[in-house]
């Protein structure tokens, strides 16, 4: 897989090479990690909305085969799709995209991912629920169409949240690194 991944970063990157060259400029290491990084949020983001939609829709239509909810079926499909794809999005960011500088303070694990479900909570739960509301009871949408709207919107917001807040480690200072006595 290793082997995989490295092929298809070459890729990526030869690809972004040649449209920087042609407005002029040229994609520096750290550029191009950061660069990766996005690309690797973008893969979990995939994954991660392949699940939630699968999970939104799996509860909409259990629970219209069964008639449970009819008012609230909407609500209750992106509540318990948010909470299963957060915790699937955590896992696999905190493994390959969003991996821990030993230089930083360590991060505790709980407390990321906290703040992992407080950031896509403000747009996996909150705008997500407002978009049904208005797509389905205003705009007169199939209820399955309001969350693929929430995807374009809340992706980079999402990113910029993990990788700055959630995941975003501090610096240690010199004076607080462990030192070995001599």
């Amino acid at each position: 897989m290793s082997k995989l991944w490295n092929i298809f970063e070459r890729i990526v990157l030869a690809v972004l090479r040649f449209f920087l060259k042609i407005i002029g400029r040229e994609l520096t290491e750290e550029g191009g990690q950061a660069f990766m990084q996005f690309v690797k949020f973008a893969l979990v983001g995939v994954t991660n909305t392949l699940v939630s939609y699968l999970i939104n829709a799996g509860m909409l239509f259990i629970m219209g085969k069964a008639g449970l909810f009819p008012k609230t079926d909407i609500y209750i499909a992106n509540t318990t799709a948010f909470f299963l794809s957060v915790l699937w999005a955590y896992f696999l960011s905190n493994r390959f995209v969003f991996k821990e500088d030993e230089n930083k303070e360590k991060r505790v694990w709980w407390k990321t991912l906290i703040k992992t479900y407080l950031a896509y909570a403000f747009t996996g739960l909150g705008l997500s629920n407002l978009i049904s509301y208005v797509g389905v009871e205003i705009l007169g949408l199939n209820k399955y169409i309001p969350p693929l709207i929430n995807l374009v919107v809340s992706v980079p917001i999402n990113y910029v949240l993990n990788k700055f807040w959630a995941y975003g480690q501090k610096k240690v200072e010199d004076n607080e690194r462990e030192t070995i006595p001599a």
